[in-house]
């Protein structure tokens, strides 16, 4: 099985929050886990945002580039945008969003998908993820 895991969900890792422990339950249950490149740049820049000081900061990229080193990254290349294009035409989704599935689409199903986005819970179901989100996003 392989885990996919949004922006929206891996930052809570990191961060406390009301779906933190439901984010480190799943990320336990399952050894593969996969995002797009652009996850990366979008969970450093929140966590860089969320950071209360630089000590703080320098321990959020520590732990996230850690576990950056064990994910599967699905680039995105001409291919993948192209894709993006589509998907975000066929759903109206973000830029953000649009790019992300695409690169994930590529991968051999089964796979879950965990986010924390209301918005992605219609693409997600239609491309035939296995959706983890919890009920009262």
């Amino acid at each position: 099985m392989i885990l996919t895991v949004d922006t929206s969900a891996l930052v809570f890792r990191y961060l406390n929050g009301p779906h933190r422990s439901m984010v480190l339950k799943e990320m336990s249950q399952i050894d593969t886990w996969c995002a797009s490149e652009l996850v990366r740049t979008e969970a450093l820049l929140t966590l860089h945002r969320a950071s209360i000081s630089p000590s703080q900061h320098t321990e959020f990229t520590r732990l996230f580039n850690t576990d950056w080193d064990t994910f599967h990254v699905v680039p995105l290349d001409g291919r993948c945008v192209s894709h993006a294009s589509a998907l975000g035409s066929k759903f109206g989704l973000r830029l953000v969003d649009a790019l992300h599935f695409a690169a994930i689409d590529r991968l051999p199903r089964p796979v879950k998908y965990l986010t924390l986005d209301h918005r992605q819970i219609p693409a997600a179901v239609e491309l035939g993820f296995e959706l983890i989100t919890p009920l009262e996003i």
